[in-house]
């Protein structure tokens, strides 16, 4: 006598049958669109990756980044990092975190901050943090790929990808094999960064990657006696230039040692509320149209 299979069974295997085609399907036809396309680990469902990036060093890009994750966390968004800096990594250490998540099989986890902030870099797998990483571009460019692909990040509204200055291997591989989302520029208020900045302008342009705004940091300091902001280094330095490619300025950090001493202590998700709120509205407004 044949067995009577219960309809809604065979329903719920027919829809996931047709949903792993067409999620197959999906794939073939990023893969075939962009040969250098990298799937997401099978684990993750990532809405929004949002690459970090300046057109050079010291501009306090790492530290944005770690701000801008605890601000999107505040305003109750699922949050990662991937720490991109292969060769400069210092996210770990503003968030106090040491070592991964686990293994499971041969997909990693990422380690979590306080708050529950996801966070991959290659610090966390070196024995000793101070060891450098003396690795050419291909091995770094590899690396990315990996915490993309083998980093079981789970369910994420945003995933901050913190990337080493410059326009070369990283920043290129994140934008060919990453579903990028947009990026933000990191500057700070002089002609050079400026010139140099345009270069990360120009360079995610050719690329057709959206950029969401710009981030001026060291902007200014604030008089500790009566509170009046001093413009060091001049006052809208980028406004010309703002106007003309229609990038907007979304924040204007200025110099804070507190700041500076909460990352140096591992404990940046204990910064002021309100900072960098004003990056964090335009992300959420801008992506979720």
């Amino acid at each position: 006598m044949e067995e009577k299979r219960d309809p809604a069974l065979e329903e719920a295997i027919r829809k996931a049958e047709e949903a792993k085609k067409a999620a197959d399907a999906k794939k073939a036809a990023e893969e075939a669109a962009n040969p250098f396309y990298v799937a997401p680990n099978q684990d993750s469902e990532i809405k929004n990756v949002i690459g970090i990036v300046s057109g050079k060093g010291g501009v306090g890009k790492s530290t944005v980044t770690a701000a801008l994750a605890v601000a999107l966390k505040r305003k109750g968004y699922k949050v990662g990092i991937l720490d991109a800096d292969i060769t400069g990594p210092s996210i770990p250490k503003m968030f106090g975190v040491k070592q991964i998540g686990g293994i499971v099989g041969e997909q990693m986890l990422p380690a979590q901050s306080a708050s529950g902030i996801q966070i991959m870099s290659v610090n966390l797998l070196m024995e000793e943090e101070e060891a450098p990483v003396i690795w050419r571009g291909p091995a770094i460019a590899g690396i990315v790929k990996q915490f993309w692909s083998d980093v079981i990040w789970g369910e994420l509204d945003y995933l901050l990808v913190d990337m080493p200055p410059g326009t070369g291997d990283v920043p290129l591989t994140v934008f060919q094999s990453l579903p990028v989302t947009g990026i933000l520029l990191v500057t700070s208020p002089q002609s050079l960064v400026e010139m140099v900045v345009k270069k990360a302008y120009n360079m995610a342009e050719q690329m057709n990657i959206p950029v969401l705004g710009v981030i001026e940091n060291f902007s200014y300091v604030v008089c500790p006696d009566c509170g009046k902001k001093i413009y060091v280094f001049g006052e809208n330095t980028l406004k010309g230039w703002s106007e003309k490619s229609g990038v907007k300025v979304v924040e204007r950090l200025p110099m804070d040692s507190a700041v500076a001493e909460l990352a140096d202590e591992g404990r940046m998700e204990a910064l002021d509320p309100g900072y960098l709120y004003d990056a964090a509205d335009t992300i959420t407004e801008l992506t979720q149209k």
